[in-house]
């Protein structure tokens, strides 16, 4: 069974569809660009899809909301999320071209409404966010300094406005200057399959 139907059993006809037809997709473009490992292919759904969607469970983002994927890739997290919550508008940008070519293909063959995709680097963004997420692409701290200015520091979320960062393996050395300020979720607390045991979000709030 899907993991994604599995953990989330809320999810509409039309999002259950647009999951499904993910893999297709990428094993499709994987073919012409290398946007996912090929020995990570087959895992689409556990190690990236599912990945991206424990954001979800760590905060139900609110219509009308702002998220920037910086450093999107292949379009995790961010088109996970953008079938998730369609109502929540999704900039995803990355400075690879063909990346964002794939993200913007992929987006419009399933017919994501709440995208928008750029080809830049996140610095170079002059529009404010509720949020910006982002999978690993480099030492928090040196995140944090790209993207901080980006964050609206007035929210109407659940939670104050912010960085969400998922990061694997040991973490302490580069949060350490946010002590007291971030806050650490192990993904493993919300899915049970091994592939997430080391994983984490860290959340920074800005707002």
């Amino acid at each position: 069974m899907n993991p994604v139907a599995s953990h989330f059993q809320n999810l509409s006809l039309k999002q259950f569809a647009q999951f499904e037809r993910l893999d297709g997709l990428y094993r499709s473009w994987n073919e012409k660009i290398n946007v996912i490992s090929r020995k990570d292919i087959d895992y689409l759904y556990l190690h990236h899809v599912l990945h991206s969607l424990s954001i979800a469970r760590f905060v139900s983002l609110k219509p009308g909301t702002k998220v920037l994927d910086a450093g999107t890739g292949g379009g995790f997290p961010g088109i996970p999320l953008a079938i998730y919550f369609p109502e929540v508008e999704f900039t995803l940008v990355d400075s690879i071209a063909k990346k964002i070519k794939v993200v913007q293909s992929v987006s419009d063959e399933i017919g994501l409404k709440n995208i928008q995709t750029r080809w830049c680097r996140a610095e170079e963004i002059e529009q404010k966010f509720d949020f910006v997420i982002s999978r690993a692409v480099t030492a928090f701290p040196e995140f944090v300094a790209l993207v901080g200015k980006l964050i609206n520091p007035r929210g109407f979320n659940d939670i104050p406005n912010g960085i969400i960062y998922l990061k694997g393996g040991d973490i302490e050395d580069e949060i350490r200057q946010f002590a007291g300020k971030v806050r650490v979720q192990e993904v493993s607390d919300y899915f049970e399959e091994e592939c997430f045991v080391s994983k984490k979000i860290i959340y920074f709030p800005i707002g």
